[in-house]
């Protein structure tokens, strides 16, 4: 099981991260949707212009070295459920719990556990791609496969 497997397992209650029947990503309910939401912030046609667009928020937001630190090739910095509704606006983090179907107090830790690992993992080389992450079917194919590493 992999690192992603192992975390995803815990923050979701022990749920196992498989892909959905038909390999729908996004279905409700599932890892699907919580991979497309994730998708959804980091994709470059998402809802905050892709991986650019969240730095730019951590940025704004006073929290630069934290994304870079997730990035970059060195430990991943901490981000707490204050920080990460802070960095990301309330509109955005009420969008990704509806479309989830659970409220943002349950939201909120499993992206600040999740955001820092898989931005790490998306970006091995220890910086963003100038390209950005891909469109959001592109990003996906690459969660997808990240989650299915053993």
């Amino acid at each position: 099981m992999g690192l992603l497997d192992s975390v995803l397992g815990q923050v979701l209650g022990g749920a196992q991260p498989q892909q959905p029947q038909g390999g729908d990503l996004g279905g409700p309910g599932e890892l699907g949707g919580l991979a497309g939401a994730l998708g959804g912030l980091l994709a470059n046609n998402g809802e905050v212009g892709g991986l650019g667009g969240l730095v730019s928020k951590f940025e704004q937001a006073g929290m630069g070295d934290v994304i870079g630190s997730w990035i970059g090739k060195g430990e991943n910095r901490p981000v707490t459920d204050g920080q990460l509704q802070n960095a990301l606006g309330s509109d955005v983090v009420s969008g990704l719990a509806q479309k989830l179907g659970i409220n943002t107090a349950t939201l909120l830790p499993m992206l600040a556990t999740l955001l820092p690992m898989l931005i790490d993992r998306l970006t091995p080389q220890g910086q963003a791609p100038a390209e950005g992450l891909g469109d959001q079917d592109e990003l996906l194919s690459s969660l997808s496969s990240l989650l299915h590493k053993g």
